[in-house]
Formats: structure tokens, sequence, C-alpha cells
């Protein structure tokens, strides 16, 4: 997934997020505000050693639900 991708599919996907991986907070979500690079950052902040499973977790999510839009 790339940033541009991210964007467009953040207001969808911060739901998901939050339900999925419940770490991230209303102030992460606002600082990250569709930005992948932010999102990665806040990703590697919350779930360290859980980061890759979180990542690949939204690359599936992306696969799924960016196809259909």
């Amino acid at each position: 997934m790339n940033n541009d991708q991210f964007k467009g599919m953040w207001n969808q996907f911060k739901g998901e997020l939050k339900k999925q991986w419940g770490r991230f907070t209303d102030d992460d979500m606002k600082q990250i505000e569709g930005d992948y690079d932010k999102f990665k950052g806040r990703l590697q902040e919350r779930y360290g050693d859980k980061k890759d499973e979180v990542s690949q977790w939204a690359d599936r999510w992306y696969q799924e639900h960016g196809k259909a839009s």
C-alpha cells in the first residue's frame, strides 16, 4: 500500500483500525490523518513487537476493501 492509496481509504480504514487494534487513540487518528508514514510511526510506538502483524493486517484490509471502491 502506498501513501496515496492509504489516504484515499483513510476514513473507512480508521474505524476498522480502532476496532481491531485498540491501542490507537483518537489523538493518534488525528495525527495520522491519512498519512501512511505517520501511521507506520504510530504503529511502532503502539505495537513495537507486533508492528509487522498490524502492518500485514493493514495491507490485507486494503487489498480486500480497496478493490471494491
